[in-house]
Order: C-alpha cells, then sequence, then structure tokens
C-alpha cells in the first residue's frame, strides 16, 4: 500500500510531493496505517494544547515514528517556526512525511516557501497547490507568500 493510500479518510489528504503526505488530523488507526504503508515521520503543526482524540505524541512513540511538532497559530506566525518546518522538511530525504494540523490548512500556508524556494514553483503554482492540500486562510497564505518572498531576494 502507498503511503497516499493509507491516508484514506483523513480530511484533505493529498500528496503533493512523492513522499510527502499532508492532510488534517489523523486518528490512532490512520497514524498505524501509516507507517504500515511505510512513512517514518509525523510533522505536526497543531499546538500541543489544542484539542485531541488521544495522546497523538505517544501513540507516534509507541508506533516507532519519529514526531516532530511545531506548533503554529493563528495571529502568531513566525519565520522561526517557518525554519523549523523546513527544517524538517529538508531532512527528511526520502523518508515519507506525514504532515498534518486540524484541517490542512496551516500545512498549506506552510509549503508555500518549500514549493517555491525548494521546488521552483511560480507563485500562483505554489498557492493553488498549497489550496490542494487545504489552505484557506488568508493569513496562512500571506504567511507563506511573505516568507518565500523575503527569502527569495
Amino acid at each position: 500500500m502507498r503511503p497516499i493510500d493509507a491516508a484514506a479518510g483523513i480530511i484533505n489528504a493529498c500528496e503533493p510531493i512523492a513522499g510527502l503526505i499532508t492532510g488534517g488530523q489523523p486518528s490512532a488507526a490512520q497514524l498505524a496505517s501509516l507507517r504500515d504503508a511505510g512513512v517514518k515521520v509525523i510533522l505536526d503543526i497543531r499546538d500541543p494544547m489544542e484539542p485531541r482524540p488521544y495522546d497523538e505524541p505517544a501513540e507516534v512513540e509507541r508506533l516507532g515514528l519519529e514526531y516532530v511538532n511545531v506548533p503554529v497559530v493563528a495571529g502568531a506566525t513566525s519565520d522561526q517556526a517557518m525554519e523549523h518546518i523546513l527544517s524538517a522538511l529538508r531532512g527528511r530525504g526520502e523518508r515519507p512525511v506525514f504532515f498534518h494540523c486540524a484541517s490542512g490548512n496551516r500545512v498549506g500556508g506552510a509549503l508555500i516557501p518549500y514549493f517555491m524556494l525548494d521546488h521552483g514553483l511560480e507563485e500562483d503554482d505554489a498557492v493553488q497547490q498549497a489550496m490542494r492540500v487545504g489552505l484557506r486562510s488568508g493569513e496562512m497564505l500571506e504567511w507563506g507568500l511573505d516568507f518565500a518572498h523575503r527569502r527569495a531576494s
């Protein structure tokens, strides 16, 4: 089974780049399916204080996966958070990653610089891909575009 197939049922599940699966909050069973399909890293950008149906860090550890948490909160986005996210994505090598927030909205905003700076997409194409991933917020759109524009200069 391919990792994207294992993400079936996760809101906004998408594979914008080979080995990078994105989406909203997975269930514990979906995490196990992702692991069984070869995912090695869970990149979670939800704030640890957001309500969740289970203890995700503990479940990820129990499954033997790497857990990376970079909290992204509306109204408090930062270059530091974006740099941590990009570092995790760039450092994955060939290891498949599941990158999520609650719905895919924050993930979409965070992927804009990755699409533009690391994969050479033009702004319109990067935004289109981010929307496919789940981007719906103007704030997250501006966060990603502003970061990408400043780093491209």
